[in-house]
C-alpha cells in the first residue's frame, strides 16, 4: 500500500462518497466526512473508529467551510485529498423550473465545492502537496433534456477544476475533474429534486425521459464501490489526468458527444473563418 493519506470528503452519508470513504478506510487511510446530521456522524465514525471523523457541515453554509477545514487540519492531519463529492440533481424543463431551483443548484454543486477548494489550498500550497478531486458528471459534458440546472452545475464545475489545475500545477497540487456516468447510488431517486410539470408542449420529449430515470435509479451499471478503487489508483498515481471518466456508458456518450462536435465545427468551418479581419 501506499503512504497513508488524510481524505477531506464531503458528502459521505451515502453514495460515491460514502463508497469511497470505505475504500480508503479498508486500505489503510484515514477519512475526515462531512455530514448534515448527528445520526450520519455517528454512522460514519462507527465505519473505523480512531480513522473516520465525521464533521457537521452543509457546504451551501459556507462561513463554516474555512473554520470546519482549520479544525480538520489541527485535529485529524494536514488534508492530502480533497473530494468536492457533495451535490445532487435537479430535474425540470427549463422554461417550468424556478430560479431558486437553479440558484440552490449553483449553492450546492458549484458554490460549496469552490468554497471548500478556497479553504484547502493555503495548506496544500504551504505544503507545496495535494490533490483536489471534483466529482463532477459526465453531465457536465453531455447533455439531456430536463436536466438543464444540474447540466449547468456540472459544466461550471468541469470549467473551473481545468482552469484551477493550471493555476496550482507548478505549486505541487493535481485537480481532476471525475465525471461519473450511471452509478447505483440515490442520485436519480431520493436526492433528486424534482420540478412540477404544468406544459403540455413538453410531454413527448420530457416525459420518457422522467419515467426512465425513475426506473433506472438502483439498477445503474456503475459499481459505486469500484468507483472508489478507481479513485484511489488515481490518487496513487504521480501523473494524474486533469479529466477522469467513470463508467462505460460515460465513455460511449462522452464520445458520441465529441464526434458530434468536431462534425458540427467542421461543417460550419467557413462561416467561423469568415469573421476574421482580412
Amino acid at each position: 500500500m501506499n503512504q497513508p493519506k488524510i481524505f477531506l470528503i464531503t458528502g459521505v452519508s451515502t453514495g460515491l462518497g460514502r463508497a469511497l470513504a470505505e475504500v480508503a478506510l479498508r486500505e489503510g487511510h484515514r477519512v475526515a466526512g462531512t455530514v448534515r446530521d448527528e445520526a450520519s456522524a455517528r454512522s460514519f465514525e462507527a465505519l473505523a473508529p480512531g480513522s473516520a471523523f465525521a464533521y457537521l457541515l452543509d457546504v451551501t453554509d459556507t462561513v463554516r467551510i474555512a473554520p470546519t477545514v482549520a479544525e480538520i487540519e489541527q485535529r485529524t492531519g494536514p488534508v492530502d485529498v480533497l473530494v468536492n463529492n457533495a451535490g445532487y440533481g435537479h430535474e425540470g424543463v427549463l422554461e417550468e423550473a424556478a430560479l431558486d431551483d437553479l440558484r440552490r443548484q449553483f449553492e450546492v454543486n458549484v458554490f460549496g465545492a469552490v468554497a471548500m477548494i478556497q479553504a484547502v489550498l493555503p495548506y496544500m500550497r504551504k505544503r507545496r502537496a495535494g490533490r483536489i478531486l471534483n466529482i463532477t458528471s459526465m453531465g457536465g459534458i453531455i447533455t439531456m433534456p430536463g436536466i438543464s440546472f444540474y447540466h449547468g452545475s456540472k459544466f461550471a464545475l468541469e470549467g473551473i477544476s481545468e482552469s484551477l489545475a493550471k493555476e496550482v500545477r507548478s505549486l505541487g497540487i493535481y485537480v481532476t475533474a471525475v465525471a461519473p456516468g450511471g452509478f447505483r447510488t440515490d442520485w436519480a431517486g431520493r436526492s433528486m429534486v424534482r420540478s412540477e410539470r404544468r406544459i403540455a408542449d413538453y410531454d413527448a420529449v420530457f416525459d420518457p425521459l422522467r419515467e426512465r430515470r425513475k426506473n433506472i435509479s438502483g439498477h445503474q451499471p456503475g459499481d459505486p464501490h469500484k468507483a472508489g478503487e478507481a479513485l484511489l489508483k488515481l490518487v496513487a498515481s504521480d501523473d494524474p489526468p486533469m479529466h477522469l471518466l467513470l463508467g462505460r456508458d460515460a465513455m460511449t456518450m462522452v464520445r458520441e458527444k465529441l464526434g458530434a462536435l468536431k462534425s458540427e465545427f467542421d461543417t460550419w468551418e467557413q462561416v467561423t473563418l469568415s469573421t476574421d479581419f482580412s
